[in-house]
């Protein structure tokens, strides 16, 4: 498997289980985007193109509503108002799960008013779009973007392990991967229990190959987070692939008794028959 599906396994899509039938979420526009593009040079023309492809896949109620925001664009009227209206439009296409779309609204309303809840919404939006990006080129444009708007959060309060975590795994799809797996390495040293960190550094032993290392990351998650899924799961999947049969036949039929899901039963089910 690619080092990218299993990163983007670590957050959250689960390519090796099968766990969750995940929509598809890439963007693409051009229309609206002469009224703000010209004011805003850091949203890059990846998400000029990034919206109109989801434009297709509105309802009339939604093209409706989104033409109508645009043209509010274009009229004159206070700083905030125009925030506003960017962070409306943001909100749209992040409920139509458009993150690519939202991301670039939501910076746009956050390079406007400098607002640090506006940047993390246009992070947390390109974040998502980076753990479904497969083209190269996404996976680095919104790597960046993540970066770059959670980081201006994260300045103001550094605090926050929840967006320094996902903030590591965007640089550990870049041509330097230390970064962050150094940054999660911090994240456990200050919150040895981070449900996220865990997880990520046992996704991240397995694509190295290092399964008994993924087996105690995961043997940890689940100890301090009983009901993670997805640790229970990947537990199982570090002892199978470790050669460890007998406890990776407990814990698969472990698994089995804590879901119904169909999808997490056949996936289950498929190692169990390898046993």
């Amino acid at each position: 498997m690619k080092k990218t599906q299993l990163i983007l396994i670590g957050v959250g899509i689960l390519a090796i289980a099968g766990l969750y039938a995940l929509p598809s979420v890439v963007v693409d526009n051009e229309g609206e985007v002469d009224a703000i593009s010209q004011e805003n040079a850091s949203v890059g023309t990846a998400d000029s193109d990034a919206v109109a492809m989801h434009e297709a896949e509105l309802t009339p109620d939604q093209q409706g509503a989104v033409s109508k925001l645009r043209g509010q664009l274009n009229q004159e009227g206070a700083e905030n108002s125009k925030t506003a209206v960017l962070d409306s439009l943001g909100g749209i296409y992040q409920e139509l799960g458009k993150f690519d779309s939202a991301g670039y609204y939501f910076a746009l309303a956050a390079d406007e008013s400098k607002d640090l809840a506006l940047a993390e919404k246009a992070g947390e939006s390109y974040y998502e779009a980076f753990t479904f990006a497969l083209d190269a080129n996404k996976v680095a444009y919104t790597a960046e973007q993540t970066q770059k708007y959670l980081n201006r959060v994260l300045e103001n309060d550094p605090t926050r392990l929840d967006l320094k975590t996902k903030v590591a795994m965007t640089y550990v799809s870049s041509s330097n991967p230390m970064q962050g797996i150094t940054m999660l390495r911090e994240i456990l040293e200050q919150d040895p229990q981070n449900e996220d960190a865990i997880f990520n550094m046992g996704i991240l032993a397995i694509q190295s190959g290092q399964y008994k290392r993924a087996a105690e990351r995961f043997e940890d998650l689940i100890k301090y987070h009983p009901q993670n899924l997805q640790g229970q799961f990947y537990l199982g999947v570090s002892y199978f692939e470790a050669n460890q049969k007998s406890k990776a036949k407990a814990q698969f039929e472990s698994v089995l008794e804590m879901t119904e899901d169909e999808m997490i039963l056949n996936s289950v089910q498929g190692y169990l028959d390898k046993l």
